[in-house]
């Protein structure tokens, strides 16, 4: 449940009748450079908790993750033109470490929307020597999405990121990333999932070609066929071939199991009618996701924007929102619900500075709200620090957009905010309401 930002300095705002417009400030967040025009743009959406998702984009270095969280920003109109890591312009990658080396250093909150849901990213990077800003980022997402390189299959660095993973026991979601590669090979690359990763992994698409002729998508859930133009975008929704219709069924019939498997009466039901529709098998998903039973398998071309739209609607429909999570557990070996009407608490995954902006500290509200003007104890000093103002992150001008004044799991809570703190809190610190 990613909510926040806390920073040691907010930008100027103007208040517009019922709109807040970001003028000036934070200008260099994100790496917003001198050439760009910065346009004023209104205050985010509110959304429910039911209708907020967060995630965090996980893999070896290399296999995809910075170009999918941009094409996610794409898809879905929050950018005009998606960038490059080569051309060093995209939204997550925007430090100068990271465009002289060509690939993430630090992990990077992000935020897209896509068909009324919101969902929270997390880019994170590959390389193992840069372990310290995956791990805690796995430790605020409810849901991780694991990207597979196709041409390379299962990597070293895919398998010590699954170890980390192992710890907080979230559902995951696997992306086969670059399957437009000429080397790309689905069928293997699944095979070492399952080899390295268990049973639980389920196909839940699976490409009519691969390679440089990569277009089409059969997805087993809906049954029917994404094609693609050579640009991307959104596909063309086609029935399957008859040539692959026996090998869909006998996919989807194991997928169906796979559902009907983790509810006693769906189970019944399947007995039944041999069958489940597709809302019966969206539920059976996400329990075997939250049980770990299940890791659907997506396919993926992120650099040609080759389903990433249908990767965002399974997000929204299907993995689960941090209210349906089950209760973290505390050192003292009691449990903490999420919940709106629960005591205050929040917990610090990451601090950081930046030009002109300062102390900037992430953090996730575990429990109840955080309100301007609050003041919570660091349960790790005793210290009591006090939440001065809270606004929003918006990358599109790099500056900052005034929020409610009460991040709450129902409202603002569950996304990206800045707010003037106290700067002795430390990541991995929580705070609790005194």
């Amino acid at each position: 449940m990613v909510q926040g930002l806390i920073s040691a300095q907010a930008s100027r705002v103007l208040s517009t009748g019922g709109n807040t417009t970001c003028t000036a400030g934070l200008s260099d967040l994100h790496g917003w450079r001198k050439n760009k025009t910065l346009k004023p743009f209104p205050v985010m959406k509110v959304f429910d908790a039911k209708h907020i998702k967060n995630i965090v984009l996980l893999g070896s270095h290399g296999c995809g993750k910075t170009t999918l969280a941009e094409t996610m920003l794409f898809e879905a109109g929050l950018i005009q033109r998606r960038g490059r890591v080569e051309d060093k312009n995209t939204v997550s990658d925007h430090h100068e470490i990271e465009h002289e080396r060509g690939s993430s250093v630090h992990s990077t909150a992000l935020h897209t929307e896509w068909r009324n849901y919101k969902i929270n990213i997390i880019d994170t990077p590959g390389l193992d020597d840069l372990v310290g800003e995956t791990i805690p980022a796995l430790r605020v997402a409810d849901t991780c999405v694991l990207l597979l390189n196709a041409h390379h299959g299962v990597e070293v660095g895919t398998d010590l990121v699954w170890e980390h993973m192992q710890r907080y026991d979230r559902p995951v979601i696997i992306g086969l990333n670059q399957l437009d590669h000429p080397n790309a090979d689905f069928e293997s690359t699944v095979g070492q999932a399952k080899e390295h990763f268990g049973n639980a992994v389920t196909v839940m698409q699976y490409p009519l070609e691969q390679g440089e002729g990569f277009h089409r998508i059969i997805d087993l859930l809906k049954m029917t066929m994404y094609v693609f133009k050579d640009a991307g975008g959104k596909p063309e929704k086609q029935p399957i071939p008859a040539s692959e219709l026996e090998k869909a069924n006998s996919l989807h019939k194991e997928l169906v199991e796979k559902a009907a498997e983790n509810d006693e009466a769906l189970m019944e039901h399947y007995f039944e009618k041999g069958e489940l529709d597709e809302d019966e098998m969206r539920k059976g998903l996400k329990q075997g996701m939250m049980k770990r039973t299940c890791f659907p398998v997506f396919c993926l071309s992120a650099l040609r924007n080759m389903g990433s739209g249908r990767l965002m609607g399974y997000i929204d429909n299907v993995a689960p929102a941090a209210l349906e999570m089950p209760a973290e557990s505390l050192t003292d070996g009691g449990t903490l619900e999420c919940r709106a009407d629960g005591p205050p608490v929040l917990f610090t995954f990451k601090t950081m500075i930046e030009p002109k902006a300062g102390h900037i500290t992430l953090f996730k509200v575990m429990s109840g709200e955080v309100k301007e003007g609050m003041e919570l104890v660091n349960d790790n000093t005793g210290a009591v620090e006090r939440i001065n103002q809270i606004t929003i992150t918006r990358w599109i001008a790099s500056s900052a957009v005034r929020a409610s004044r009460t991040a709450r799991p129902s409202e603002s809570l569950q996304r990206p905010a800045i707010a003037i703190r106290s700067r002795r809190a430390a990541a991995g610190s929580s705070a609790r309401y005194t």
